[in-house]
């Protein structure tokens, strides 16, 4: 049955009891406008700082002004915390915090039975329901009877806590948002301290904004305390991780943290350019505030510009980054081509969206794979990284700039949407872990020679303006060993193999991968990049029931390891599972003969765990 509560209805007799949950999801949706991406983030913060393991997915509406209260404008932000390791933020929700109508219609699909649904009922107006497409009080509708439904006066609670700030009343209800933020904080027994702080540092010349958020959070936190609305509060304990000093990060504020790793431990400066684009700008927008650490950026004019800047960059001897997501891949695959075929280590981080063209700008998909691998003119093989999530996009462009460095060549890193946007607790590596990134310059004009090459197939990295090393750059042919222009039939051959067997030659960098559950059976299922905490989930709990299913998540696509063919022999069955049509499926049937079968999903979502059991279970009783 429904338990639809109003505000103002208080029983102070009633009880409050506190119940202790090993997890929970929490969804705050409102208009693009309503801030629930801050409010998201502010929870998750504090979140981390109590010591939870988290997981987050934001989800931004894919028109940029949406027209209020629609469809279409919806914004959301959902948090899973626990006091256990987990890998997903989670396929269902606890509570869903819903801003207006059409936040509550878009989203109540998600939200568990008996879950809580709190409610701006100030926006509940005749004209927002008409947007929202609903006729008549939603409340009343069946799909109702499975949730608990709070009213509350959100709008107006806010003007009424803000009044003392002395801002006008259109500004300060901008600080509901921060109301709905101390009412979830109270409900699962958070504390203000955080929030509070990067109120104070955000606001901090806007004395009249800072009193306000402070205000509406205290009101809406103790509107939980007082009001006696809700019957239970609830708390997750802080989760046992390995120790070590952690932060929250996102996938692109881990990109960048990892390409400013990576240059110091080249002992180079890194060179940034980028041409802004949804979901990858937050890179560039992230280094251009570390200038301190030897970091330059600069925003190209378009794709093309921001490639062969890349090339430049990384002629004169830094480490050298591009960001972009597949639309830009596209105009840079020729200025990647560029760099193959000069020989010279950058780095292309391609923050994967839905496609085609301009697509689902704000939508994640394993898009982009064959574009990575196969996507250039001519023979241009490079190697290709995945990262598996938020944190591990640090040191997936770690390992990608030592593999450049290493093999002199370009190396794709391969994010998505949801690793990008999406946040986890990060272990800070100590300085151990991260040993140094050696890179030489020859010094001896008498031994230079530009396409001499060593035992890993890689020629020199020879630096501009040093005496008696004056060579040919350019995109035509060289000469083997001189690398003077060469149009000879044998020398093209000969440099088009050099740079495939260079490319193959990274698979004996990159380790074994690991199967997790048993070594062989009757099925495993293989994952590259963002689905890698899905699928895991998915497989850990068919495992717990008995099942014969084993996960392998591959980083790196291209070389792949050599031990994988003898890896997926040992099962009886092989399922892909990507967000795409079936990009690694195809690769893998084409190197190893095997026809796997496949779960595809081209919704600019990610897998949910329940349609990852759902496939295995289907599979297994095939089988059977």
């Amino acid at each position: 049955m429904t338990t639809t509560l109003a505000a103002d209805s208080i029983d102070s007799s009633k009880s409050r009891r506190v119940e202790e949950l090993p997890h929970a999801a929490v969804r705050f949706a409102g208009d693009s406008g309503d801030g629930m991406q801050l409010a998201g983030t502010q929870f998750t913060n504090t979140s981390a700082v109590l010591g939870n393991d988290i997981a987050t997915l934001p989800d931004y509406p894919a028109e940029i002004r949406a027209p209020a209260g629609t469809l279409a404008g919806v914004s959301g932000f959902q948090i899973n915390f626990s006091n256990h390791n987990i890998h997903t933020p989670g396929d269902k929700v606890d509570a869903l915090i819903a801003m207006n109508p059409a936040a509550m219609k878009t989203n109540l699909k998600d939200l568990i039975d008996g879950g809580i649904l709190i409610v701006n009922i100030d926006e509940f107006t005749p004209i927002a329901l008409q947007k929202a497409k609903y006729e008549g009080d939603p409340f009343e509708l069946p799909e109702f009877q499975r949730v608990r439904v709070y009213k509350v006066p959100i709008s107006k609670h806010t003007l009424e806590a803000v009044k003392e700030s002395g801002l006008a009343p259109k500004e300060a209800e901008r600080c509901k948002n921060i109301y709905a933020l101390g009412i979830v904080f109270w409900l699962y027994d958070r504390p203000l301290e955080t929030t509070l702080k990067w109120i104070h540092s955000k606001f901090g010349s806007k004395a009249g904004v800072a009193k306000a958020n402070e205000l509406a959070l205290r009101a809406g936190y103790n509107f939980g305390e007082t009001a006696e609305l809700f019957p239970v509060r609830y708390k997750v304990r802080k989760a046992s991780l390995p120790p070590g000093r952690y932060r929250n990060v996102t996938g692109n504020q881990a990109a960048a943290l990892g390409c400013v790793a990576a240059a110091k431990l080249a002992g180079k400066p890194l060179v940034y350019s980028s041409y802004p684009i949804t979901p990858a700008s937050e890179i560039l927008q992230e280094l251009s505030a570390l200038k301190a650490f030897n970091v330059r950026t600069f925003q190209a004019e378009d794709e093309i510009a921001a490639m062969c800047s890349t090339v430049g960059a990384a002629f004169t001897g830094a480490i050298a980054v591009t960001g972009t997501s597949g639309p830009g891949v596209a105009l840079k695959q020729e200025g990647i081509g560029l760099a193959v075929i000069l020989e010279l280590p950058s780095l292309i981080i391609n923050v994967q969206r839905g496609g085609p063209s301009t697509g689902l700008p704000t939508k994640t998909e394993q898009a982009d794979l064959w574009q990575a691998v196969m996507g250039r003119n001519g023979e241009c093989p490079m190697p290709v990284i995945a990262a598996e999530s938020p944190a591990d996009c640090f040191w997936a462009v770690v390992d990608a700039a030592r593999i450049a460095v290493k093999y002199m060549t370009p190396v794709m890193v391969l994010s998505d949407g949801y690793v990008a946007n999406g946040s986890e607790p990060w272990r800070i590596p100590t300085e151990a872990e991260l040993p140094p990134i050696a890179s030489r310059h020859p010094t001896d004009p008498a031994e230079f020679q530009p396409y001499l090459r060593d035992a890993h197939g890689s020629r020199p990295w020879a630096l501009p303006g040093t005496p008696g090393f004056q060579h040919r750059v350019g995109g035509l042919e060289k000469e083997h060993v001189t690398g003077d222009i060469s149009y000879d039939p044998a020398n093209h051959q000969l440099m088009v193999d050099l740079r495939a067997q260079k490319v193959a030659n990274v698979a004996k960098d990159i380790p074994t991968p690991e199967v997790y559950g048993d070594p062989q059976g009757e099925l495993l299922v293989v994952t590259w990049g963002g689905t890698f905490g899905t699928v895991r989930t998915a497989v850990e709990r068919a495992r717990d029931e008995g099942k014969s299913v084993s996960h392998l998540h591959l980083r790196w696509v291209n070389p792949m390891p050599s031990q994988l063919g003898e890896i997926l022999a040992r099962f009886r069955t092989v399922l892909v599972a990507e967000l795409n049509m079936g990009q690694l499926e195809f690769l893998l049937r084409a190197q190893y003969l095997i026809e796997p079968l496949a779960l595809h999903k081209v919704q600019g979502k990610p897998f949910q765990v329940a349609e990852i059991q759902q496939k295995i279970d289907e599979i297994l009783s095939g089988m059977k």
